[in-house]
């Protein structure tokens, strides 16, 4: 199958080199030399993504790299994209996040609320809770799944004997984080991929802001709804009838740092980081600070003897900066994409038989992208690939459809967030299946049970968001 889909790309490029080489002879409808080579770099790129082992950040430099040899993309071009401002944002907030798991003040927060479950459906939807909060305090999905880890332990110490529902709890923390993410623009990468090749395409990304009033609603309900799921899927209802005491004791016995008493010297820093920096970054409209700047100005903070967190040798470890390069090299594949008129000619190309539908082609065009960015992780298991590989298309698109580029390209990006059929399918579900990490976790029988319900529900909500939520808030998706 692998060696069927090389060949298939292996033709795509001859032909695309051809009648580039042609194009006088063949019109105006041929691409030109630089656009032809962009897009077989691009196809090649997607195509080691889904049918390779190879490193998804490596075969993005080996992308970047090709484009440079072949004098389509200007050297400096590819290592400007290094000192993006959207680079400095992510590693700014992985610092501070570094500052606020180390204090152990997530861990507290999530211990007092749990505390006052007394029934295990109470229990797990102030565990969505607690898991859709952290969305703000650790910009990644699998440093949401290790800060989540000795929670788990510590609750399933809580309830030894209730082997359903840790089961049903193993499954709930990695959907929840996933889910959540998408109520903040950090996160996943995926989210500040999209936004920066929506920007380079069209000019306009998503601030924080913005993307925390559009994906909020849909990170708190679909998150519930998947709670909802998960307990009636693999509990019994005597499981769920049966209540449950959860006390700080309890979850003090396997917490690594303390639950409870007064805040610590290190916590109360930590909360007033945490704070201040989410607070810049809400009213940016009104100091007109930018994102990047409030995040370095607390990333200062959290290395700075005495006031800080943390110390900048331990942050600094803790910076993915796999993603970080990942994001610079795909930054540059778009960049070649639109400079070239790639992207241009994509479009042209597939609005033809799509305008055959008339009216209902947009609707059709949003289904379609929904089901995809749904099913791709089946083909690529990084979620920041799937970004780089289905929004530019995704974006070049959408406008001639009638679609808005931006809303289809969050559409996206949001059922991206469904990535739960495999362990491999996400970071924080091969943790979460990892026996190493999580020893009363759940089997891959499991997920495939979850998946078949919470896919289809996710498709619901997301279409439905799509086409009347969010332009009631302000993001109309027909244009």
């Amino acid at each position: 199958m692998r060696l069927a889909g090389l060949v298939t790309v292996a033709a795509l490029v001859a032909a695309l080199t051809i009648s580039a080489l042609l194009r006088p002879a063949a019109g105006q409808g041929a691409p030109t030399l630089p656009a032809a080579v962009t897009i077989s770099v691009f196809l090649l790129a997607v195509w080691a993504w889904t049918s390779t082992t190879l490193d998804d950040t490596l075969v993005a430099f080996l992308a970047a790299v090709a484009l440079i040899i072949t004098g389509v993309l200007p050297s400096e071009a590819f290592f400007a994209s290094l000192g993006d401002e959207t680079i400095w944002l992510l590693i700014c907030a992985f610092i501070i996040a570094t500052g606020v798991s180390s204090s152990g003040l997530a861990l507290r927060g999530a211990a007092q609320l749990l505390r006052h479950a007394r029934s295990p459906r109470a229990l797990f939807h102030l565990t969505t809770l607690a898991l859709t909060i952290t969305t703000f305090a650790v910009p990644a999905t699998s440093g949401r799944a290790a800060l989540a880890i000795p929670v788990f332990t510590a609750l399933a110490a809580s309830l030894v004997e209730r082997a359903a529902l840790i089961r049903a709890l193993s499954l709930l923390f990695p959907t929840v984080i996933l889910l959540s993410a998408v109520g903040s623009l950090l996160g996943a990468g995926a989210h500040v991929i999209t936004s920066q090749l929506l920007e380079s395409a069209t000019g306009q990304g998503f601030g924080f802001i913005a993307w925390l009033w559009f994906g909020l609603p849909l990170a708190i309900v679909s998150s519930h709804v998947a709670c909802e799921i998960v307990l009636l899927r693999f509990t019994a209802r005597a499981d769920r009838r049966a209540g449950i005491r959860i006390t700080l004791a309890d979850l003090a016995r396997k917490a690594p740092t303390p639950v409870s008493g007064p805040l610590s010297a290190l916590e109360r820093r930590a909360a007033a980081l945490l704070g201040g920096v989410v607070l810049m970054w809400c009213t940016e409209s009104l100091h007109h600070v930018p994102p990047a700047l409030v995040a370095l100005l607390g990333a200062v903070v959290a290395v700075s003897p005495v006031i800080g967190c943390t110390t900048l040798p331990v942050a600094v470890k803790k910076v993915p900066w796999t993603l970080l390069l990942f994001l610079a090299a795909t930054l540059a594949l778009a960049s070649a994409l639109t400079g070239t008129g790639a992207a241009a000619w994509l479009g042209q190309l597939a609005l033809a038989p799509m305008a055959a539908l008339g009216p209902a082609a947009g609707i059709a065009f949003v289904l379609v992208v929904i089901a995809l960015s749904l099913l791709a992780h089946l083909m690529i298991p990084s979620r920041s690939a799937r970004s780089a590989a289905i929004i530019p298309l995704v974006v070049v698109l959408a406008p001639g459809l009638g679609v808005d580029p931006a809303a289809a390209a969050f559409a996206s990006t949001a059922a991206a967030g469904f990535c739960h059929t495999l362990p491999s399918s996400a970071k924080p579900v091969a943790m979460f299946a990892d026996p190493d990490l999580v020893s009363e976790g759940f089997q891959p029988r499991d997920l495939r049970s979850l998946s078949v319900i919470l896919g289809p529900a996710m498709f619901l909500l997301v279409a439905g968001f799509a086409f009347w939520i969010w332009p009631a808030m302000g993001m109309p998706l027909l244009i």
